[in-house]
Parts: structure tokens; sequence; C-alpha cells
């Protein structure tokens, strides 16, 4: 087939140039600098005190998405059969879209434009600058105090990054505890992970509200306790995000979206318009590179193979990465309750992972929850060194349908931390 493809600005996505790969680089500067400072627990003598050298952290960040962008801009121009154009695509029909001069027509157009920081309008917050996810990554100098205002995942990373890099670093969370949706023990443990490394956590900010100061940003935090305010040299907002969907002309091609902007699918991911497909985070059926890749395979099944593969199939699974990460799949054990079914959970703390104690990196905990009639597992967490790959294990038992007990009586490789899924797996045990 001959196919036009659209990109308004860097090839690659949000994972290649603000996401994944550009954040997790920096976390591992950040993680580099943390062990160093721990150097004479494990018999290596580093001498205090370490030293940053942000601009060379920056550019190795910068090295890896520039690596990635390259490549896949490559990859896409000598594509046979493919035309690639760069400019701002928006519709002019239902199967007319435009760029700049240039007005393309196809019976399929697909849909995949991604999403953005949220900016809500909070008091006081255009009258101070402030940094995104975006505009952080191109700090080269490590802030005096980091105010992070969102206690979620995003911000939760910058925090624990900038403060190993040697920041002081506030997090700011409207909520009564750091990431809502989890199980309240994981959002203890989490927290508690971060305090222990200096991060001042204020939940319960009711009345959040920005003002500039001569020594920086006052954030305005109104909680139950503490002191009413923070002033910070740098702002970071990671309040959520939002679909870039705003400026594509779908009302000109009939393409129905829900109040937030999220272009609204079925189960196939077709939009209101047969013929208009909306892949990744722009349909507001998952926010990360896994979701939107697994979003292609769907499309690409069903239009191609003639399969009736569906959204509502995929068992959600991701990641957290602070350190030790939270992998985490499917139910949480608050979901889990909400659906009446008799549960069975078990945990297990990291203290007792012969691989945690030999790291020396011993904080977080297993948890798995699951169904007690039909022995199904409906959800796990593993907080803890290696717990987003550890967590495969179970995502890939969950994915075949298996039954706890066929994973309870794997054999594991020893030393590991996925070794103790099965150990997890026997001490399941009913829950009222």
């Amino acid at each position: 087939m001959r196919a036009a493809l659209v990109e308004r600005k860097l090839f690659g996505g949000t994972c290649v140039n603000t996401g994944c790969m550009p954040t997790k680089t920096l976390v591992a500067s950040a993680y580099a600098a943390h062990l160093a400072r721990r150097g004479s627990e494990y018999g290596v003598a580093i001498e205090p005190p370490i030293q940053i050298d942000m601009k060379r952290a920056r550019a190795r960040a910068d090295m890896v998405s520039t690596n990635a962008r390259t490549g896949v801009e490559t990859w896409l121009r000598g594509m046979s059969g493919l035309t690639v154009f760069q400019g701002h695509a928006h519709f002019e029909g239902p199967d007319r879209v435009r760029v700049g001069e240039s007005v393309l027509q196809a019976p399929r157009i697909f849909i995949n434009v991604g999403g953005r920081a949220s900016v809500p309008d909070m008091p006081g917050i255009n009258a101070v600058n402030y940094l995104t996810n975006t505009s952080i990554l191109q700090l080269d100098a490590v802030p005096e105090h980091l105010v992070v205002v969102g206690g979620s995942y995003i911000g939760l990373e910058f925090a624990q990054m900038y403060r190993r890099f040697g920041a002081q670093v506030t997090v700011i969370e409207k909520g009564p505890r750091l990431i809502a949706r989890e199980d309240e023990d994981i959002s203890e443990a989490i927290q508690q992970i971060l305090t222990d490394e200096g991060i001042a956590v204020r939940t319960n900010a009711t009345c959040i509200a920005f003002s500039p100061r001569p020594d920086g940003i006052e954030v305005r935090i109104d909680c139950t306790s503490g002191q009413p305010q923070a002033v910070g040299s740098h702002v970071l907002l990671a309040v959520g995000r939002r679909p870039n969907t705003d400026d594509l002309g779908l009302k000109k091609a009939g393409v129905a979206t829900d109040a937030r902007g999220y272009i609204i699918v079925d189960d196939g991911l077709v939009t209101s318009v047969p013929g208009i497909w909306a892949l990744g985070e722009c349909n507001g059926r998952g926010a990360f590179t896994h979701t939107a890749y697994n979003d292609f395979e769907i499309v690409a099944a069903n239009l191609l193979e003639g399969a009736n593969r569906r959204v509502s199939d995929r068992i959600p699974g991701y990641a957290l990465y602070i350190d030790p990460p939270l992998g985490r799949v499917g139910l949480t054990e608050a979901e889990a309750r909400k659906t009446g079914r008799p549960l069975l959970v078990s945990t297990r703390p990291m203290t007792r992972v012969g691989r945690a104690v030999e790291r020396g990196e011993m904080k977080g905990f297993m948890k798995v929850v699951a169904d007690a009639e039909t022995q199904k597992i409906l959800g796990a967490a593993i907080l803890g060194v290696n717990g987003d790959e550890a967590i495969h294990g179970i995502l890939d038992t969950m994915n075949t349908g298996s039954s706890y007990p066929e994973l309870q009586w794997a054999v594991p490789i020893h030393p590991t931390v996925s070794e103790l899924i099965p150990t997890v797996l026997g001490n399941l045990r009913p829950v009222s």
C-alpha cells in the first residue's frame, strides 16, 4: 500500500523526545550519584562530596534522544511506498487532511498525535516561570530548591532524580496521599522511600497558588499542618496530561471527542467516523508507549489479518520509575474488592528477598491479589529492586489465562527477585 505520514515536529513522539528515553537516562545518572554516596557501604572508598556535572548529564540524555530520533526519521524516510510530510496536519473532511499546500485524501486515516503537559488555571500561575516535564529537560544546572506540584508518576520521578542530584525538593499533592490510584500501603511505602532521602512531602494541599518572590517562587499550600507555603528556586508542574487534539480540525471530519479532548473510540479503536482510527495517548485508552504500540497491533491485526482484537482484552501494566521502581499489573486490591469476588492476598517485604539483601536495596514489598474461586491472578505490585522487570512473570501468566498454582510450581532462577513470586503465591490467604 502507499502511505503518507505527517509529523509536526520531532520524530519518535513523546517517549523518544520528552518522555521515557531522556528521563530514564537522567534517572540512571541520578542513581549513579546515589550509589556513589553509598560506596562505603559496599567497601568502595569514594571521597565526598560527590560532584554533579549537570551539563554532562543533560548532554548524555540529549544524545540518547537524538540518536533514537535520527534512527526513526532515517528509517521512515527510506521506507519504500511511504511519503513523509513535515508540518501541521488538520482535517478538511472525513477523508481529507491538509498539510501546508498539500491536501491528502485517503480511505483510511490514523490519528496518533500524543499529548502534552496539562497546565490548569491555578491562581497566579501566569505570574511565575514554571517547568513542565518537557522544559525541565533543558536544565543544565541543579536547582537550589525544586518544588514539584503533583504527587503522581511524573512528578515523583523528577523529585527523586533532582534530590539525588543535590537539590532540596518539596512535593505538593492536592489529594490526601501520593499516587492515589495505587493501594494505600503502596502509597505509604513510596512516600517513606522519598522522605528517607530528604524529600519533603506535603499532601492535602487544599489551595495551591503561586506568586513571584525576589528569592524565587512562592507556592501557597494551605495544608492542614506544616508551613502554609514553600519557596522554591524552580517549580515543576506535574498535574496531568492533555491530548494534542485541539487544532486538528476534528469537527470538520465529524470525529467526536470527550469533555477533556480525548478522541472517542470503540473497542477496535475506530472513531465516530468509519475509516478514521485514533491510537496512542490521544484516545484516552492508555498513556504509555507500550499501550500505544499495542493499539497499533490491534488495528493492524484487525485490518490486515481479519482478526478481532480488542482494547478491552488488554491487561494494564505499567511502572513508576523511582528507585526502587514499582511494577504494576492488573487490579489493585482496592479495585479487586469492588468486584465483590472472594479474594486471596499475599505480601512479602523486600527485606526477605535475597537479591535485595545482597544489593543492599531492601525497601518495598511484593503483593499479589487473586480470585479465590477461579484461582486467577487479578493483579500484582512489586515495589522493590528490579520490580519493573520481575512483574513480567505475573503479567505473562495473566495474559495466558493460567491459574496461580501453575506459576506457583515454576522453578525460577536463584538468586533473583522473580524467584520469590512462587513463595508469595504460596502464601495467598483469604481477606475479609
